[in-house]
């Protein structure tokens, strides 16, 4: 293991496979589609948008002055979830929490504002201003599981799942708090669904990253937070390792507001500083889960990117997209694929995907396609990028006696 490496001793799940890390494993190892026509709400589009769905959230205890959006359920969900799975210690109260998230509270925004903005808040709707901010998300965290420590959001577009788990990381080698929780959060908005739909980047199918005929993505919800700590602080603490964070990156590609840069060159930068901190070769990554949207050029960028970053790698890199399940949760994607990274490696399964049948052609890269590939793999990474060029690359390892 490197010098550098953290512990994951906790991860909770809120995803459309159900509550908990075992559904998401389960989900992804049996190949189920959670792609559907949306329900949940009305788009006001002509035909219902297809996306992954959370049905029947469980219920909170209710905090006084607290008014949670449907973003900071899934946050305070996948948090507690997240805190028992890593058996919270005595000192779990002095850590923290950095949450992820793009809609935030932005699921409350009811078209009514926009006609009667007096009547709206006038009628209740000034309250639900005070979930809208991407703090908010983080506050809801803290003061559901009482924690002292530093609480804050993080809002770096669909990068900022994955970036909210290396600052994390940074914070706890650094000793400023004992463990911290990290991850992202995001619901489905009538708000973000639009804005999707009016920059024609929605699949009305459920989408097919890295083929050909893509069409573009479909969006998701969902919230994963991962607890990390030191490995001796674990240790000392006498409870399992489930993964360890031994690497990670942050880029920009100082490009575009919204499309990526068309060679792939901030996340060929991201993907080969994370391997060089984690001072691996890349012949010793097993597996990239990518962050591979179904976007024409999002798509082809990535692959640019991988054909940079494992130039003269022995074989090709196998890669898969997974929000080909469960579709694309903006802030919160790092995160939950991040727990699907780890998902795969402590079932020796590299997870495919899904509809991908006439792939972009690439010596570089091995697509997985069709069924699970059975093989150990003791070292992988989770790539994400986003909106003004945020990237973020996260490399995992199983601890030592772990398969």
């Amino acid at each position: 293991m490197g010098e550098n490496s953290v512990a994951i001793t906790g991860i909770g799940v809120m995803s459309p496979f159900g509550p908990g890390f075992t559904s998401l494993s389960s989900g992804l190892l049996a190949c189920r589609s959670c792609l559907q026509p949306l329900t949940i709400f009305d788009s006001g589009l002509e035909v219902s948008p297809t996306v992954a769905e959370i049905k029947d959230l469980p219920a909170l205890e209710e905090k006084p002055g607290f008014r949670l959006s449907r973003t900071d359920r899934l946050a305070v969900l996948a948090a507690l979830d997240a805190a028992k799975s890593a058996d919270a210690s005595a000192d779990f109260h002095e850590s923290g929490a950095l949450i992820a998230t793009t809609v935030a509270g932005l699921t409350g925004i009811n078209p009514a504002i926009v006609a009667n903005p007096a009547h709206f808040y006038h009628e209740g709707g000034f309250a639900q201003v005070t979930a809208y901010p991407a703090y908010h998300p983080a506050d809801a965290v803290g003061t559901w599981l009482e924690l002292n420590g530093p609480c804050w959001g993080v809002s770096v577009a669909c990068a900022s799942g994955a970036i909210s788990i290396a600052l994390a990381a940074s914070m706890v080698l650094s000793g400023e708090v004992p463990m911290m929780l990290a991850g992202g959060s995001d619901a489905l908005a009538a708000y973000t669904v639009s804005g999707f739909n009016s920059l024609q980047a929605l699949d009305p199918e459920p989408c097919r990253p890295f083929d050909k005929n893509r069409k573009g993505l479909n969006m998701g919800e969902g919230a994963a937070v991962l607890v990390l700590e030191t490995i001796e602080h674990a240790k000392a603490r006498n409870v399992p390792i489930l993964a360890l964070l031994r690497g990670w990156a942050m880029t920009n590609d100082a490009f575009h507001p919204t499309a990526p840069d068309e060679q792939g060159r901030g996340l060929a930068q991201c993907i080969t500083s994370a391997m060089a901190m984690a001072r691996v070769s890349s012949d010793d990554v097993g597996y990239v889960n990518s962050h591979g949207t179904g976007t024409p050029l999002n798509d082809v960028a990535e692959v640019k990117a991988y054909e940079a970053a494992f130039r003269g790698r022995r074989r090709p890199i196998p890669v898969s997209s997974t929000k080909s399940y469960f579709g694309h949760t903006l802030g919160a994607a790092g995160s939950l694929e991040a727990a699907v990274t780890i998902a795969g490696m402590r079932a020796s399964t590299l997870f495919p995907t899904l509809r991908l049948t006439d792939p972009i052609e690439s010596a570089s890269v091995d697509w997985l396609t069709g069924t699970p590939r059975q093989q150990p793999l003791p070292l992988a990474m989770s790539v994400s990028a986003g909106f003004g060029g945020s990237n973020a690359a996260l490399i995992f390892e199983l601890p030592d006696g772990v398969l």
